[in-house]
């Protein structure tokens, strides 16, 4: 199966920026779509981001044109850039791959990560 290690979060202030890091095992990564989730204290695990396996992305409203996901195959890792942050972009963040899916829907990715926390203050 799949492992999926994140990393690259951290604490910022309103404003800045922060690249999350996704490291994933497996010689037929290039099949599988990714993304990204996210958790606040008390809510719900949201999509934020995904890219398909021509590289194709897709974004929910709340980090459109602030986020950027991107891949590179030969080093089996996915990217979450992100700029702009805002005090309401703090959650863990989540990296997810699927052999068959991609979109928004969480229950459709087959494999995740154990989540990096990405804190930004005012």
């Amino acid at each position: 199966q799949v492992q999926l290690v994140e990393s690259g979060g951290g604490l910022v202030q309103a404003g800045g920026s922060l690249r999350l890091s996704c490291a994933a095992s497996g010689r037929t990564f290039r099949n599988y779509a990714m993304g990204w989730f996210r958790q606040a204290p008390g809510k719900e695990r949201d999509f934020v981001a995904a890219i398909n396996w021509d590289g194709d992305t897709y974004y929910a409203d709340s980090g459109k044109g602030r986020f950027t996901i991107s891949r590179d195959n030969a080093k089996t890792t996915v990217y979450l850039q992100m700029v702009s942050l805002k005090p309401e972009d703090t959650a863990l963040y989540y990296c997810t791959a699927s052999t068959n899916y991609y979109g928004r829907n969480r229950d459709a990715y087959n494999y995740w990560g154990q989540g990096t926390q990405v804190t930004v203050s005012s």
